[in-house]
């Protein structure tokens, strides 16, 4: 059997595509050494410029390192699949819905280029996640949001859920496989159910029923989804102690031009409010978008010092062709977008290290890997903890009580 390795960009929703097109896999082998390859698949992204170098950057490297047939699928296969198929990078390009077909897509003689639908709901079950302690369980898929910025739906389509009896089942089979944390994703997950009467919290009150569920994460969801409905599952102890709440801006016009629909000011009481149950606090954030004056950058910065927040997924601008956002004036020059990039980040890293020092409690421990001797895993609120162990931790659960709070980690010596 010919053997195929996959290479993931971007996303946990594409971390769970990949799974899908291993389990369909029923003619070849999975290999998980690159070098072995006979075909590499491709799921890539397309969100930032940078994402899409990336993808370029590994498929020079694929070419120049080994003679497997290379292909393309992910949101990539949307914006630049045609040009690197024209261009003799990728035998073969297919958009999200062909995924359970993969079989017959790696089999095609011809270079084909097949976008598929983006009406598309998968129904396959994932009973096993290769090479994780953790699983992602794509709940829903597209967006109906339209902020100036984002190509996503136009690669994802509009926002539609997953049947919620194979959401419940495949959980049901990985907690019996010995998977104990489950990581609900999406392209924008806060909306799920909202076309068929159920929430968000509804799902999750369900999901921590089935025997075997410990923990429950989240994806980034939007200020707007955090409801009354969702504040009552707040104490449950299945839910992170982190949730991921996504703002973009903090300055009331930039949220305008990017056509966001957050508020700041109840962006900051919401924020507060988590603060006070006892939340670790995570948002995505962009720099150097059209219009950011030095005094929104400014006003921005100081909201960002009053706001309790410890973790940060920012980036600068990247124009999107076909986007609103492309076309608006003035533009931030690149090199002052990356230098307010590294201003917050810097910000949002010191409020963690003082959030990591105040916290005195007990941490719960999902070990994901070892490097170099070091157990590697994450706590309950989201923070890396680094485990020196003569034992293999991997795959276990620890509760840790004594360890020493370090600049990128906890470091607990067992």
């Amino acid at each position: 059997m010919k053997k195929v390795y996959f290479k993931t960009f971007g996303c946990r929703t594409n971390l769970y595509d990949s799974q899908v097109m291993m389990s369909s896999l029923k003619e070849y082998e999975i290999t998980e050494n690159e070098d072995e390859a006979d075909v590499v698949v491709i799921n890539s992204c397309t969100v930032t410029n940078g994402a899409d170098s990336h993808v370029r950057s590994y498929i020079s490297h694929v070419e120049k390192s080994s003679a497997a047939k290379i292909f393309l699928t992910g949101c990539g296969a949307h914006t630049k699949g045609e040009k690197l198929l024209k261009e003799n990078r990728v035998h073969g390009v297919f958009g999200q819905s062909e995924k359970q077909k993969i079989d017959f897509m790696l089999s095609q003689e011809k270079p084909f280029y097949n976008p598929g639908d983006l009406n598309h709901i998968d129904d396959l079950i994932v009973d096993d996640f290769i090479g994780k302690s953790r699983a992602f369980i794509k709940i829903q898929e597209g967006c109906n949001f339209r902020c100036s910025y984002c190509i996503i739906p136009h690669v994802r389509g509009d926002a539609r859920s997953m049947d919620e009896g194979r959401i419940l089942e495949q959980i049901s089979r990985l907690a019996l496989n010995g998977f104990g944390e489950f990581v609900l994703t999406g392209t924008n997950v806060g909306s799920y159910g909202q076309s068929t009467g159920s929430s968000i919290a509804k799902l999750m009150k369900k999901i921590s029923l089935i025997r075997g569920v410990r923990r429950i994460r989240l994806g980034s969801v939007e200020p707007i989804q955090i409801t009354d409905e969702f504040k009552e599952i707040l104490g449950e102890p299945w839910l992170e102690r982190h949730l991921h709440i996504a703002l973009q801006h903090t300055s009331p016009a930039m949220l305008k031009l990017m056509n966001r629909r957050n508020v700041y000011k109840q962006d900051r009481e919401l924020f507060e409010f988590l603060k006070d149950k006892g939340f670790a606090i995570g948002t995505d954030f962009i720099t150097g978008h059209p219009g950011e004056s030095e005094e929104l950058w400014s006003e921005a910065m100081q909201n960002a010092r009053e706001l309790p927040l410890t973790h940060l997924h920012a980036f600068t601008y990247s124009k999107r062709d076909g986007t609103p956002s492309a076309v608006m004036k003035p533009e931030v020059n690149g090199k002052e977008a990356s230098k307010r990039l590294h201003e917050l980040e810097s910000l949002i890293h010191e409020k963690n290290i003082l959030f990591r020092n105040a916290y005195k409690g007990e941490l719960e421990v999902l070990v994901e890997s070892e490097k170099e001797g070091l157990f590697h895993g994450f706590d309950q609120y989201f923070n890396r903890v680094v485990v020196e162990s003569d034992e293999d931790l991997v795959g276990n659960w620890i509760k840790v009580e004594n360890y020493e709070v370090r600049g990128d980690c906890n470091y607990v010596k067992l």
